[in-house]
């Protein structure tokens, strides 16, 4: 067993460990070898002294290696991911993966749940009634390779080392250290077999990053790290300083993003979705430049061809494929609540955070993975940074169910809307991308 005092003294004074050190320290933190309050100062010492980009390589390839690496190989074709540094109504994966998988591109996507105030897309798939997001190995390369597209769970045995890191890092001040944040996220994208991954890096009040400016440095990091691996990875940057879309809840979010394929709804969400989609297809070598990547993903909107395939996925996966058609099939809540203005202005700023545990307060979110949510609840955002507002004019509309908290719910919306006697600008919603 590897010495973990002489790799922390090693760490503590900024030195730089070895690929076998490295490797060590992973086996340690995976086979219990290593203490916590061991791995815990280790953490601490790469938040004060940092990684080389060498080193950040080969922890996320050695956390990628940890556990079972999914092989994709036997399908045919390039491979597509997407991974999202969290936000609230952002449904962007429901609606690019059945679009880009319209053009030929294999999506073989392996996604987690929600925590605190972000919204996981497994917990949105399962609002769909009868829809499973478990298949074995075999069945989802089979999945993928017949029908072009699949999104499952991620299994316990895939990089279980960072199961180990993220959650000391999470009572260690830890969180927010950038080599550990881009392995974390690389490990598990490595380790589910995609050839192309492109990442969507928030930024605001709904985020982990909160200027573009710390954004584009992880997006950076990420891409940087990411292509030394062997794979193809692009960054967006963009803005979650108020929800991407307008509905926030599990089966809400599924009923926007069936809005958007079948070419009813707008919006921020839209956009945000085609232009990821599209830096998929520009990778995939399916396209030439971003604009045309575009310009394909919305034929396909157009055509009805998304929404056909995001049928076929709910079908392949055991759901009802109806809901692509009607989403009235979907869990609907028991009582609408308007939120009313309790003033006239305009809307200056949103905490996008207290959006999103507003809604977990109604019981679409989870603070433990174990907890039990409600598909059906959740909240309509009526107005958006910029628009004029007057008094009585709801704000949002709540979902709500049995389990709802409704009180503390509308106390963090009205907390989070601000008003102001002044025009508000709308805010920025691309600050930049990392190719």
């Amino acid at each position: 067993m590897a010495d973990i005092n002489a790799l922390l003294y090693k760490k503590r004074f900024g030195r730089e460990l070895t690929d076998g050190e490295i490797r060590d320290f992973v086996r340690g933190v995976t086979d219990g070898s290593f203490a916590d309050y061991q791995i815990s100062a280790m953490l601490m010492a790469i938040a004060i002294n940092g990684m080389s980009d060498r080193e950040t390589v080969t922890l996320t390839m050695e956390m990628a290696r940890s556990g079972d690496m999914l092989d994709l190989s036997g399908i045919t074709g390039i491979k597509a991911d997407k991974h999202s540094t969290g936000g609230v109504g952002d449904t962007t994966s429901l609606v690019l993966a059945p679009l880009v998988a319209c053009c030929g591109v294999k999506i073989a996507k392996m996604s987690g749940r929600g925590l605190g105030f972000t919204g996981g897309t497994l917990d949105k798939l399962e609002a769909i009634p009868g829809l499973s997001v478990s298949m074995s190995d075999e069945e989802f390369a089979r999945t993928v390779e017949n029908s072009g597209i699949a999104i499952i769970g991620q299994t316990a045995t895939l990089a279980p080392c960072d199961k180990v890191l993220y959650s000391l890092r999470d009572v260690t001040a830890t969180v927010d250290v950038e080599p550990l944040i881009v392995s974390s996220i690389l490990s598990k994208k490595l380790a589910a077999g995609a050839d192309v991954i492109v990442l969507d890096v928030k930024t605001g009040s709904g985020a982990m990053m909160k200027t573009p400016e710390a954004a584009l440095r992880l997006a950076k990091a990420m891409v940087t790290i990411g292509n030394r691996t062997g794979r193809r990875f692009a960054a967006l940057i963009t803005d979650m300083n108020q929800p991407l879309g307008r509905y926030v809840g599990n089966a809400l979010e599924v009923e926007e993003a069936l809005d958007i394929l079948a070419g009813r709804t707008q919006g921020e969400l839209k956009t945000v979705a085609l232009e990821l989609g599209a830096r998929i297809l520009l990778m995939a070598g399916t396209v030439n430049s971003t604009a045309e990547g575009v310009e394909l993903l919305e034929s396909k909107i157009t055509s009805g061809e998304g929404l056909k395939k995001f049928a076929e996925l709910i079908k392949n996966q055991g759901g009802n494929p109806d809901v692509a058609y009607d989403t009235s099939l979907l869990p609907k809540a028991e009582t609408l609540i308007e939120v009313p203005a309790p003033g006239s202005g305009w809307l200056k700023s949103v905490s996008t955070d207290l959006v999103g545990y507003a809604a977990k307060a109604l019981g679409a979110g989870r603070e433990k993975k174990e907890d039990i949510i409600d598909p059906a609840v959740g909240l309509i955002v009526n107005k958006r940074i910029g628009d004029r507002v007057n008094a009585g004019d709801s704000l949002v509309t709540l979902h709500t169910g049995k389990i709802s908290d409704v009180e503390t719910a509308k106390r963090q919306i009205l907390e989070a809307f601000v008003l102001s006697d002044e025009p508000a600008q709308k805010p920025q919603l691309i600050y930049g991308e990392v190719e």
